[in-house]
């Protein structure tokens, strides 16, 4: 199996931040996104801790934009299956007691894991549960714990996700 080239940083969140500026009209596209992957958002909803409904959205919210970014740099998402779930979720398993406690230095320990699939998606996951300063109106406040649990489960989702796509041949992304 090829290893997909990493999306550049500005790309990634000039797609994350796109998906913020549709507002309530990202919505259907959400919807849409997530159903094509139904075993993805079972394995998601099925294995994250029961959160207030604020929180949950949140989490449901940020996966939305994590498949959004797959999506629109082209190429191919396969259905993921059983396979890329059990990969993703032995791999991240495996690393998760080096990197509690869930405090400020979480996110820095996260990110001295080299080999994460498409890092870049997971520092914008990162930066939006831990490390914004400044909230925006309508944004969910989610305690440390909570954003970890979240953070785990969706970087389990962009391994499963690297795994089933197939990144287009030569994307202007790459350049």
């Amino acid at each position: 199996m090829a290893e997909n080239a990493v999306i550049p940083r500005p790309h990634v969140h000039t797609l994350s931040e796109q998906c913020a500026t549709l507002g309530a009209s990202f919505q259907p596209v959400a919807k849409r996104l997530l159903e094509d992957q139904g075993r993805l958002l079972r394995f998601f909803k099925g294995n994250l801790p029961q959160m207030d409904g604020q929180a949950g959205e949140v989490s449901l919210y940020l996966l939305a934009v994590i498949v959004r970014i797959f999506d629109q740099c082209g190429g191919k998402i396969g259905r993921i299956g059983p396979k890329e779930i059990d990969l993703a979720t032995k791999k991240i398993s495996g690393l998760t007691r080096g990197l509690l406690p869930w405090d400020a230095g979480f996110p820095e320990r996260v990110r001295g894991v080299a080999d994460r699939a498409q890092p870049h998606i997971l520092d914008e996951a990162l930066e939006a549960l831990f490390e914004r300063e400044e909230k925006k109106p309508n944004e969910v406040e989610v305690d440390l714990e909570q954003a970890g649990r979240i953070f785990l489960m969706l970087w389990a989702a962009t391994e499963a996700l690297d795994a089933a796509w197939r990144a287009p041949t030569a994307p202007d992304w790459a350049a």
